[in-house]
């Protein structure tokens, strides 16, 4: 399925859902991995600004897989694993591996394009060795539990950082409202939304750039949806 495929089948269940979610329980947390996530997450922020509940702490979308996939793909050259910051979105061109964030990694511009590639475009990898028959459900449950596990941990009184798609003014001079980054967590849900590294490449710079109208045409189509 192509992501216009996914959102017309996704796009009716996630707005149904948050109108439920709205109504019964609008003060839980919502964990949003429905693609497309770049467009599911303003779906549901709208249902709940409809309804009077919003609160843009205690939405998320979740992106861990990215982080999953990257962390694997640097790990298997480093023969550890690592972390490895993913930021953006969550389809093709706005997701963004921070590859300059890793310490001790040293990649050609080769190595770079290509590990930067099959991190934003994995998944096609995982329904082409299944044939068409399926996607990646069994990575895409772990990283769904990674960040369940994280919000119950910070529920619990502990101070959790992730990666998150979420609502923020990071790019609000850009008119972007939504981008994924790293986030602090706490008992309410997001108690503070970090900026980029200072540090990140002038190649990294240019990936968020570029991902950013993509951002934007994906927000508009969510938000547009429900209205």
């Amino acid at each position: 399925m192509t992501r216009d495929d996914l959102f017309n089948t996704n796009a009716g269940i996630v707005r149904d859902l948050a109108q439920a979610c709205a109504e019964v329980c609008p003060t839980a947390k919502l964990l949003i991995i429905s693609n497309p996530v770049n467009s599911t997450v303003p779906i549901a922020t709208e249902v709940f600004k409809k309804a009077g509940v919003h609160d843009a702490k205690k939405i998320f979308g979740v992106t861990s897989l990215d982080l999953v996939r990257a962390s694997r793909f640097i790990g298997d050259k480093l023969g550890k694993i690592v972390d490895v910051p993913v930021v953006g979105g969550h389809a093709g061109i706005t997701i963004i591996p921070l590859f300059s964030q890793v310490k001790g990694l040293k990649l050609s511009n080769e190595e770079r394009d290509a590990l930067t590639h099959r991190v934003q475009f994995g998944g096609d990898e995982v329904v082409q060795a299944k044939d068409g028959l399926g996607s990646a459900t069994l990575s895409m449950a772990y990283a769904g539990a990674r960040f369940a596990d994280s919000l119950l941990r910070a529920n619990a009184g502990e101070e959790v950082l992730e990666w998150a798609f979420v609502r923020s003014d990071l790019f609000k001079k850009e008119g972007l409202e939504y981008f994924s980054t790293y986030v602090k967590l706490d008992k309410n849900g997001v108690k503070e939304i970090l900026p980029l590294p200072e540090t990140i490449s002038e190649y990294e710079r240019e990936l968020v750039k570029n991902a950013i109208p993509e951002l934007k045409k994906s927000e508009t189509k969510g938000a547009s949806f429900v209205a």
